[in-house]
């Protein structure tokens, strides 16, 4: 990957380490770069990044986005894709990141044997994670860089979804602002705490039904567990649940079809003309995009 930069006039004097600071770069990968890629200065590869720069000198950055990531032959739904980034429909029974040595199933991998198949030369930097048995959109930025542009604040990408929960809710619509921490003896699971980080989620309820409501959810934070714990917390768990749902396996429906992504705002995209990308869920389950959508 290459980043440039051309120096200002306000920059000028600052060292390679500040003037560089204009790209927003996150701390680990300006080490990455400063250690295993190269910099340079009209066109001298630059080691001491505390060198002074003038104004009009050309700053620029590369590195490799090559990782270990076995590539697995597992097929892909995907429903966007550009220079920056991927968008996948995660199906159920997949986790993101493999979290066992070994472990070759993970979202991960197959985005690695896809990229693999049609020689991309690309990085792997899921932007967040969802449940193994959440099903919906995920964004796969292609360098570490997209990554951080688009994970330094929780609302550069707007996710709604879909959760089928038991019971009928008081309120048609409404805000849980809660704060989420883990259990205490647990290392699976979480709970609303006091002592907790701030999680704000929004709900509306679409239908109701004999003893089950669905609800269009949209997170403002993106805490682990969050759609489960909240609405757990208010008396009204997702419907199979085998974690937070007492009932879980009297008459459940099967987790695989209680939640998912069903809207997707994002607004990165490589052309740079500063319009965002919605992929949304049809009416009949699949996904189609929308370009050009703020």
């Amino acid at each position: 990957m290459k980043l440039e930069l051309i120096v200002t006039e306000a920059q000028a004097g600052r060292m390679v380490k500040d003037a560089v600071k204009v790209l927003h770069l996150s701390g680990g990968l300006w080490k990455r770069i400063k250690w295993n890629g190269r910099v340079t200065v009209n066109g001298e590869e630059v080691h001491n990044a505390r060198r002074r720069v003038a104004k009009g000198d050309r700053i620029v950055l590369t590195w490799s986005e090559e990782n270990d990531i076995v590539p697995s032959d597992i097929p892909l739904s995907i429903t966007y894709e550009d220079e920056a980034l991927l968008v996948v429909n995660k199906g159920p029974g997949m986790i993101i990141h493999p979290t066992a040595r070994g472990a070759h199933d993970t979202l991960v991998n197959a985005v690695a044997g896809y990229y693999a198949q049609r020689r991309i030369e690309a990085g792997i930097h899921p932007i967040y994670r969802l449940d193994r048995n959440t099903t919906g959109l995920v964004v796969v930025a292609k360098s570490a860089k997209g990554q951080y542009d688009l994970s330094k604040s929780h609302d550069q990408i707007y996710r709604e979804y879909l959760a089928l929960v038991s019971g009928h809710m008081d309120e048609k619509a409404g805000r849980i602002d809660r704060p989420i921490g883990r259990r205490d003896g647990s290392i699976v699971e979480w709970m609303v705490r006091e002592d907790g980080k701030r999680a704000i989620t929004d709900y509306e309820v679409l239908g109701e039904y004999e003893g089950y409501s669905l609800l269009k959810i949209h997170l403002l934070t993106g805490r682990t567990h969050q759609i489960r714990v909240h609405m757990a917390y208010l008396g009204h768990p997702l419907v199979g649940d085998f974690l937070y749902n007492p009932a879980y396996g009297e008459n459940q429906i099967d987790r695989h079809d209680a939640a998912g992504t069903s809207r997707l705002h994002c607004p990165f995209r490589s052309s740079g003309d500063g319009k965002g990308n919605e992929i949304h869920r049809s009416r009949a389950g699949g996904y189609e995009g929308v370009d050009g959508e703020k």
